[in-house]
């Protein structure tokens, strides 16, 4: 067969060592020979995880509280309000710069908790196949830093006795601090059981490449979701948003996020001029066995849609 030009700018991929770790953390917790498809946290982990979720907790109690206080102090005490006889916590202008204060510290404490709460994630997440709880374990730093801020802020704007200028500096305030709290407190990839079963799959697939091609080699685009067994692979030579192919070994590919090697195997050794091993019928049913256990669908109708096209 001719051999096919690469036109496509080709990027070398290291691999992330988180990626490994987390493989090797999934190869400890697993108790039996069968592919790693209910991924479960090591009992150290879980409990790590736990620990950090109580602490978690405190510091949201933390920011409730001084939300609590604050609308009490701004609502009942009435600092704002003019008095010639008020004492000095009243005075509207302390007043002003405590409240600055507490919604400075009620941040403070809301990001504290949360990105313990993303921590105790890493060590034991969610899985995707229950959205509803994926989300919300993800998000829920961000929920807690929204709940702690937001009835503040409207009262601030609502409140009779501010003024102008004092609604505007604490509301101005508050909003910025409640954005950027939010943006910490928020998880944009959250990691997930099946994405640590998919990683733990690491040995397998490298196992497999080497194989069928002889070394830890392999190929992918940033808008396929597997990877494959060489450059002249036709998969990966598909017009792309970034025109890029990516080479790297099995290790590096799960790190960018693919799910597996592709479905397609004896069409690539075709393409990429290797010979077919004997047992290749064997090697494409563990193929199958190692995606269907991170509930992958491996329908090979699937795989040219893997590049979409632009």
């Amino acid at each position: 067969m001719a051999e096919r030009k690469v036109t496509k700018k080709v990027v070398k991929v290291e691999v992330d060592e988180s990626a490994a770790e987390r493989a090797a953390s999934s190869d400890a917790a697993g108790s039996d020979d069968s592919p790693r498809a209910d991924w479960k946290p090591s009992a150290e982990a879980k409990g790590q995880a736990t620990g950090l979720r109580w602490g978690a907790a405190a510091f949201w109690a933390g920011a409730l509280v001084g939300e609590g206080l604050a609308i009490y102090w701004l609502l009942w005490l009435e600092p704002f309000k003019p008095s010639v006889s008020a004492p000095w916590y009243q005075n509207s202008e302390t007043a002003l710069w405590l409240l600055l204060g507490m919604l400075v510290g009620i941040g403070l404490l809301a990001v504290a908790g949360s990105q313990l709460w993303k921590k105790a994630n890493r060590l034991d997440p969610a899985r995707t196949s229950e959205p509803v709880r994926f989300f919300v374990q993800n998000q829920l730093g961000a929920i807690i830093t929204m709940i702690a801020f937001l009835p503040l802020i409207i009262l601030i704007f609502l409140n009779k006795d501010m003024d102008g200028k004092q609604k505007g500096i604490a509301g101005a305030v508050g909003i910025v601090v409640l954005i950027v709290a939010t943006l910490l407190g928020a998880s944009f990839n959250p990691p997930s059981v099946e994405q640590y079963a998919n990683e733990g799959q690491i040995d397998e697939y490298t196992a497999i490449v080497q194989e069928l091609t002889g070394q830890d080699s392999v190929t992918w685009t940033a808008g396929g979701s597997v990877y494959h067994l060489c450059l002249e692979a036709s998969a990966v030579n598909r017009e792309s948003a970034d025109n890029a192919i990516y080479e790297g070994t099995v290790d590096a590919a799960h790190a960018d996020g693919k799910e597996g090697l592709t479905l397609q195997v004896e069409q690539e050794l075709g393409e990429c001029g290797l010979p077919e091993p004997e047992n290749l019928d064997e090697l494409e049913a563990e193929i199958r066995e190692l995606r269907d256990s991170v509930e992958q669908d491996n329908a090979p109708a699937e795989e040219p849609a893997e590049e979409p096209a632009g």
